[in-house]
């Protein structure tokens, strides 16, 4: 990520731009531009981290904090009230996950290697837990679609405790990988746990985790605070915004499952004085289904070639072009 490390200057850009009252628009890019670099620092940040932890506590460290950026903008926008740009970046985080990202390193990978084998076990798991994922999506939106529910108060309860289950099954996942089944990861599984020689020493990975933490909250407030004016300006939605924008910038180190976040930011909700609840768009729903369902058949085989990072990256761009004119 070291080379994006020159849009560094977009921060202070972007205070000088808030400060200034410069166009709503103008703040927003900067400020996202501005996060693209922090989010890949605190990755590298993290993973120097779970280098002095060990294994176990190094892969909970990698599998939690990999989110942070996210969660932060996530949690900062909710705090706001953008409920619906909210949302739209948990269905967008997993979409990334699953067409952008796999495809781009399939298609990257498979350039220079003819074919790319991986661990099933992993992406078994992996695939696992999106299915749960959606399942947390698919029966509350069910659920409101079938259950007339104006002020959403039975939706919202309801999506309480499908939050609870969630956050359960992505324990039991981290038990399963870290613990109970550790040895069928094999040698990948056991570098993403922590086994890794840190180049940075304890102290000052802890230093950097915590300054770019409060760096990107900074930059995650500039960012919301100018978000609803950017985008009445643009002409885009809040939900094209969330689902494609968002989890990009906030994940440009390590894009990761809405396993957590989306559980997480229920409870945030209700902190916040905004309730949240799991009931998407049937769009989103139906968009979650199919990256599910595409994925899943092209890691079935724990094989991957350029073609099918191709087509992951061609099906992410045709649900990117249908919310776009959503």
């Amino acid at each position: 990520m070291k080379y994006l490390n020159w849009l560094l200057l977009a921060m202070p850009a972007a205070i000088a731009a808030e400060l200034l009252h410069a166009s709503p628009t103008v703040i927003f890019v900067l400020a996202a531009l501005a996060i693209l670099p922090l989010s890949g620092i605190l990755g590298t940040a993290t993973e120097e981290l779970a280098g002095h932890t060990g294994p176990t506590m190094g892969g909970l460290l990698n599998a939690t904090l990999g989110n942070l950026a996210e969660l932060i903008i996530a949690a900062l926008a909710l705090h706001a009230g953008l409920i619906d740009l909210v949302k739209a970046s948990i269905t967008g985080s997993i979409l990334g996950n699953l067409l952008l990202v796999l495809g781009a390193a399939q298609l990257a990978g498979g350039l220079k290697h003819k074919v790319q084998r991986f661990n099933p076990n992993l992406a078994g798991i992996s695939v696992g837990s999106l299915v749960i994922v959606t399942t947390g999506l698919i029966v509350p939106s069910v659920f409101f679609a079938l259950h007339p529910d104006p002020l959403r108060a039975a939706t919202i309860r309801m999506s309480e405790f499908v939050a609870v289950l969630l956050i359960l099954g992505y324990g039991l996942s981290l038990l399963y990988s870290m613990g109970t089944h550790r040895a069928v990861f094999g040698e990948g599984g056991d570098v993403a746990a922590g086994e890794m020689t840190p180049h940075w020493s304890l102290k000052k990975a802890v230093i950097v985790l915590v300054v770019v933490a409060a760096a990107i909250g900074v930059m995650s407030e500039i960012l919301v605070g100018s978000t609803e004016a950017a985008v009445a300006s643009s002409g885009l939605s809040q939900v094209f915004v969330g689902l494609i924008v968002v989890p990009i910038i906030g994940n440009a180190a390590e894009h990761s499952s809405a396993v957590l976040i989306a559980p997480l930011l229920v409870f945030l909700g209700l902190a916040f004085g905004q309730p949240m609840d799991l009931a998407f768009h049937t769009m989103e729903v139906v968009s979650v289904v199919l990256a599910v369902s595409v994925a899943s058949a092209m890691v079935r085989d724990a094989e991957s070639n350029w073609l099918e990072g191709a087509f992951l990256l061609i099906a992410y761009a045709v649900i990117a072009v249908a919310f776009f004119f959503f």
